[in-house]
């Protein structure tokens, strides 16, 4: 696990988004063309309506991701995540992010992802302010913030996520990866990434386009990232 792969900026593509008949091929392609932190969103059916993929998943890209020296990002977005983090870690995943709507022991979530030997992403919807991270600061290695309303792709990105983004690197400590998740594609990108967002998941705008590889060199060109 190569914790440098969150500094900086990088883009990180989501399997979500991707065609799962090809997923081996898909997530090659897209690490044959820089890519080396590979997003797995995670829905239950409960704290967001669909239902999408497991840890048996992450444990398939495993080996394909590591060997090439690469980070599974894996986004827990379901109900009482401490329950069933252990198994994500199990399987492979080098960071696991939590909702703090997601459970009420937040706290003991992030301690737990730690425990796995993951680092800790603190999640936050769109409706949730800023300041929900106040007070867990030393609990948390990076955070996530949606800048769609959780639970389906294709969302066209929400304006104000901005000042969002923003208020949030005011609070992070310095260096503290800030992970932006939902409509990132060439328009709202810059924006954010001016606003303080630094890891941008990057779903439909890679994997919806006929070329693959040149969407990701257009994106990592605009952003002037890996």
């Amino acid at each position: 696990m190569n914790a440098e792969l969150l500094q900086g900026r990088r883009i990180a593509p989501s399997i979500l988004a991707s065609d799962f008949a090809r997923l081996g091929a898909q997530v090659q392609e897209v690490m044959d063309a820089g890519a080396r932190v590979i997003h797995v969103d995670v829905m239950d059916g409960h704290f967001v309506p669909p239902i999408s993929i497991g840890a048996l998943i992450v444990d398939a890209l495993n080996e394909q991701v590591h060997d090439a020296g690469g980070w599974l990002d894996v986004h827990l977005m379901i109900d009482r995540p401490e329950q069933s983090l252990a198994d994500y870690a199990k399987a492979g995943a080098d960071s696991i992010s939590v909702h703090v709507e997601a459970t009420p022991h937040i706290h003991y979530a992030l301690k737990a992802v730690r425990e796995e030997g993951c680092k800790a992403g603190l999640a936050l919807n769109p409706g949730t302010p800023a300041s929900a991270i106040e007070g867990l600061e030393d609990s948390f290695d990076m955070v996530l913030c949606m800048t769609v309303n959780p639970g389906w792709g294709g969302q066209p990105y929400i304006e104000a996520s901005n000042a969002k983004i923003s208020a949030l690197r005011e609070r992070l400590p310095e260096g503290t990866p800030l992970e932006v998740d939902g409509g990132v594609d060439m328009e709202s990108a810059g924006p954010a990434a001016d606003a303080g967002a630094t890891l941008f998941v990057a779903g439909s705008s890679l994997f919806g386009k006929p070329d693959l590889t040149a969407a990701y060199a257009e994106l990592a060109g605009l952003l002037d990232a890996d």
